[in-house]
């Protein structure tokens, strides 16, 4: 520790750039997949619903997994984590590029069903498995302080930002084209789109394994861990980590369902798709807001505390946003720009929640296991990812959408329902639980901190 760099700006920046590389797969996915394979491919969104659910419950294996082999590998000069970074970067984004092959269009339903489910697992529940869970166990591996922690956790949700404006805000630029005054998805661009971004996915993770130190030691290096059935026993009777787990399942489904909606409000509902990139700038913007107070709100008042608040403001102005309905496609994103300012605050805090509770856990367990805590919480996310796609999917399809129907006025309605009332019962659900479940508020993380750094110092 002591001939080690201290932390500073330069683990922040590659930090940032760690969730710039995961988000340039992650986001591709989330916000588009449903709607290429619905207005490409041409397949149902309840089937595209459900092969995603279905890759995402396997990941019930391989997250957890990933993380024992995390928590088990041995400590190398770059770290327990940084390797596995270098090692799947290369892996995970050729596995994304795959799942975007436009070429296939007019090939059978059965084979563009199975390519999607093949190559969506393999870029999922494998590669993106094998490089998310070390990314985010690293964190804590990075800096013991609460205070360094949340400045990983503000950077790593700006560089998913940076990420979400270019992959938001530049593929609709590019992937449409007009035809008969209505906006279209062009599958060939969206391909070239897809292996852009996966260049510069590769690109940005080996800055993040260049840039970033890991300076917390596990204990017992290679000591025998739990098995899965036992870490799963202490997650169900660990209420700090089952409630951010449930927390998170209900975001992910409420603000990926937002997003995801967007492909079909912007082209389908307004009728120009180039507003999602004046959208995704006007979020940014939210974002950036956000990232200037987020930190000094969460020291005065708790990072729970702020979250619950600022997820039931986005819920209130949703619901608003129902009722008013607006014609004119500005006063949308205008309103958009407030609920992502709301969101944007829970964003910057939501990284360092987590490592809140691997410190309870190991309280709680006088033992650290960054990986697989951050395993379990990985999960949680992707089931999240899973309700998002596999809601939207049935969703769409519960209204009568399709390729050829797209415009219909009935289900033009049926879009905006979908993209307003979803996300407003998500993120209502989700301040009740920050607020009356998770129990790792202001005054407990502080004491865990202290009885923390006096166990490591007697050590």
């Amino acid at each position: 520790m002591k001939n080690t760099r201290p932390f500073g700006i330069r683990d922040k920046i590659g930090y940032l750039f760690g969730d710039f590389g995961n988000d340039f797969t992650f986001l591709i996915s989330s916000s588009f997949l449903l709607k290429f394979y619905t207005d490409v491919m041409g397949i149902d969104g309840y089937i595209v619903g459900i092969v995603m659910m279905i890759a995402r419950f396997v990941d019930a294996f391989t997250d957890i997994y990933m993380g024992r082999i995390c928590d088990r590998s041995r400590t190398t000069a770059a770290g327990k984590f940084k390797p596995w970074i270098r090692r799947m970067c290369a892996p995970v984004a050729i596995a994304s590029f795959l799942i975007y092959q436009s070429a296939f269009a007019s090939y059978s339903t059965t084979f563009k069903v199975a390519w999607l489910f093949v190559t969506y697992i393999l870029w999922g529940s494998v590669f993106y498995t094998s490089i998310n869970i070390p990314y985010g166990s690293m964190a804590s591996a990075i800096s013991p302080e609460p205070s360094d922690r949340q400045s990983l956790s503000t950077f790593r949700t700006m560089g998913g930002t940076l990420a979400g404006l270019i992959v938001g805000a530049g593929i609709p630029l590019f992937a449409y084209k007009t035809v008969d005054g209505k906006s279209i998805l062009d599958g060939g661009r969206f391909t070239v789109i897809a292996g852009i971004f996966s260049i510069f996915a590769v690109i940005c993770y080996l800055i993040c394994y260049a840039l970033t130190t890991e300076r917390v030691k596990s204990n017992g290096d290679v000591a025998k861990s739990d098995s899965i059935l036992t870490l799963l026993k202490k997650a169900v009777t660990n209420r700090a980590l089952i409630s951010i787990i449930a927390a998170s399942v209900v975001m992910l489904v409420a603000q990926l369902t937002m997003q995801s909606m967007a492909n079909y409000i912007y082209p389908n509902y307004y009728g120009n798709a180039r507003m999602q990139t004046v959208s995704t700038i006007m979020m940014m913007v939210g974002m950036i807001v956000a990232a200037t107070v987020a930190k000094p709100l969460a020291k005065r008042f708790g990072k729970a505390e702020i979250s619950a608040f600022a997820n039931i403001f986005a819920a209130i102005v949703c619901i608003l946003l129902f009722f008013i309905r607006p014609e004119n496609v500005w006063v949308y994103v205008s309103i958009g720009l407030i609920i992502w300012l709301g969101l944007g605050i829970f964003a910057m805090v939501t990284w360092a929640l987590i490592t809140d509770v691997i410190d309870y856990s190991e309280i709680k367990n006088n033992k650290r296991e960054d990986g697989s805590i951050y395993a379990l919480y990985s999960f949680a996310r992707k089931l999240g990812q899973a309700g998002a796609a596999g809601l939207s999917g049935f969703l769409l399809t519960a209204i009568g959408y399709s390729d050829t129907t797209a415009f219909d006025p009935d289900v033009l309605d049926g879009i905006f329902n979908i993209a307003t009332l979803v996300p407003a019962i998500g993120f209502i659900l989700l301040g009740i639980i920050l607020w009356f479940w998770y129990p790792l508020h202001k005054k407990t993380v502080e004491e865990n901190v202290q009885i923390l750094k006096k166990r490591h110092e007697g050590q």
